[in-house]
C-alpha cells in the first residue's frame, strides 16, 4: 500500500508538469485549430538556452529565466510572423506539416549548438525529500508542481477576465465574429504564439530540474503532452491539467509494477497506449467540444 501511495503522489506531481506542457499545445489549437508539432522543439531548445545562460556563462538563475521568457517572446512572434503567416488561407495540414518540419529543425539547431550533449541545472531546486506520513515528496517534484498550478490558474484568469485572454477566446469560436467585433485576428495569433513559448520556456526549466536537458526533452512535446491533450480535449484548459495528472498517475503507477516485470520501458508505452484507448473510447476527450453545424 505505501509503494502504491508513494506512486500516486509521484504521478500527480509529474501529470501537473506534463499538463503544463499540454496547455502551450491547447491554447494555440483554440485560436487557429493548428496542432503545434513544434512545441516540444521549443521547449527542448529553450531549456538547452536557459541552462547555457545558467550555467556555461554563469548568469543568476532569475535573470537566466527572465532572458529566456524575452527569446521566446520574439521567438513566438517571429515564428507567426514569418512563417506561419504567409499560411493564412492554406489548407490547416500545410501548417501541421510546417510545425513538424520546424521541430525537425530545431532538432538539428540542438545537435549544431550543443552536439546533443546531455545537461542539468546544479542546485536550482532542493532535491531534498519531505516526509508525509509514508510517501516521501522530493522537493523538485513539489515545487514543479505548485509552479505548474499555479500557472494553469493565472491562465486561466487570464482568459476569463482579461480582454486579450476574452478576445482569444472570441477568436478561438469565430474568426468573422472576431473580426466584426474589431478584434485583430492576426495580432492574437502572434500573442498566442508567444504565450505558447513561454509556457514551453517554463515547462521545459521544469523538466530540466527534474530530470536532465537533452534531445529527448522534444518527445514530451508529442509522446507526453499529446496523450494529454487528446484525453482532456484539444480546446479545453482545465482538461489539460486533468488530462496531465491522470497520464501521470498511469505512467508512474503502471511503470512503477510493470517494469519490474518487464525490464523497462513501460513508461514510454502507457501514454501511447492511453492515447489509443482514448481515440477509441472518447475520441473529442472528456471536456472536448463536440462541434455541430446546423444548415
Amino acid at each position: 500500500m505505501d509503494m502504491f501511495l508513494q506512486l500516486l503522489v509521484t504521478g500527480i506531481m509529474v501529470g501537473g508538469l506534463y499538463g503544463l506542457v499540454a496547455l502551450g499545445l491547447v491554447i494555440v489549437y483554440k485560436s487557429s485549430r493548428v496542432l503545434n508539432l513544434a512545441h516540444g522543439g521549443f521547449l527542448m531548445i529553450l531549456s538547452y538556452v536557459a541552462w547555457q545562460f545558467a550555467e556555461p556563462w554563469g548568469l543568476p538563475m532569475w535573470l537566466s529565466i527572465v532572458l529566456v521568457m524575452g527569446i521566446a517572446v520574439v521567438l513566438g512572434y517571429g515564428v507567426e510572423r514569418i512563417i506561419l503567416r504567409p499560411l493564412t488561407g492554406q489548407p490547416i495540414l500545410a501548417t501541421i506539416i510546417v510545425t513538424l518540419a520546424m521541430f525537425e529543425a530545431l532538432e538539428g539547431i540542438q545537435t549544431l549548438g550543443w552536439a546533443g550533449l546531455t545537461q542539468g541545472y546544479h542546485n536550482f531546486i532542493p532535491s531534498t525529500a519531505i516526509a508525509l506520513g509514508p510517501v516521501f515528496i522530493e522537493q523538485h517534484y513539489l515545487w514543479s508542481f505548485v509552479v505548474a498550478i499555479v500557472l494553469f490558474l493565472a491562465f486561466l484568469a487570464f482568459f476569463r477576465y482579461s480582454r486579450h485572454g476574452l478576445a482569444m477566446q472570441i477568436v478561438s469560436e469565430d474568426h468573422q465574429v472576431a473580426r466584426s467585433l474589431g478584434i485583430d485576428v492576426r495580432t492574437v495569433f502572434a500573442q498566442t504564439w508567444v504565450i505558447a513559448l513561454i509556457i514551453a520556456a517554463i515547462a521545459g526549466i521544469l523538466y530540466g530540474a527534474l530530470h536532465v536537458i537533452d534531445v529527448e526533452n522534444a518527445n514530451i512535446g508529442l509522446i507526453k503532452a499529446l496523450p494529454v491533450v487528446l484525453l482532456g480535449g484539444l480546446e479545453s484548459l482545465p482538461g489539460a491539467l486533468v488530462g496531465g495528472i491522470i497520464v501521470g498517475i498511469a505512467e508512474i503507477v503502471g511503470a512503477g509494477y510493470i517494469d519490474p516485470l518487464v525490464g523497462g520501458g513501460s513508461a514510454d508505452i502507457i501514454p501511447l497506449t492511453l492515447m489509443l484507448l482514448i481515440l477509441l473510447i472518447k475520441p473529442y476527450g472528456l471536456f472536448g467540444w463536440v462541434r455541430i453545424e446546423r444548415i
